[in-house]
């Protein structure tokens, strides 16, 4: 898993049956600091997310059998939007 925040959303009009009714997002992963590390990718959303939103970002196809079900084939799952991390005793909105 993965701390990210939403940058963009994803608008399909034509995909795989499968995927009917499942929200799309772009996430970009940042680091301790809070600045980006890597490319923006794109996410499944199970959580409600929106843009500007810090979500913890699953990693592992398991996710999406589990949250959008096992006819979903996906790589990152939004599993959680996150309010607080603590870091060596210090709280506070990640990236935010």
């Amino acid at each position: 898993m993965k701390l990210a925040k939403v940058v963009g959303n994803v608008v399909s009009t034509i995909k795989d049956e499968g995927y009917a009714g499942q929200k799309l997002l772009i996430v970009e992963y940042f680091d301790r600091g809070g600045k980006p590390d890597g490319a923006r990718v794109i996410a499944f959303d199970c959580a409600d997310a929106g843009v500007g939103d810090t979500v913890l970002v699953c990693t592992d196809g398991g996710a999406a059998n589990m949250f959008l079900g096992s006819h979903c084939i996906a790589d990152l799952t939004i599993c959680g939007v996150v309010d607080s991390v603590t870091f060596h005793d210090e709280t506070g909105v990640p990236n935010g």
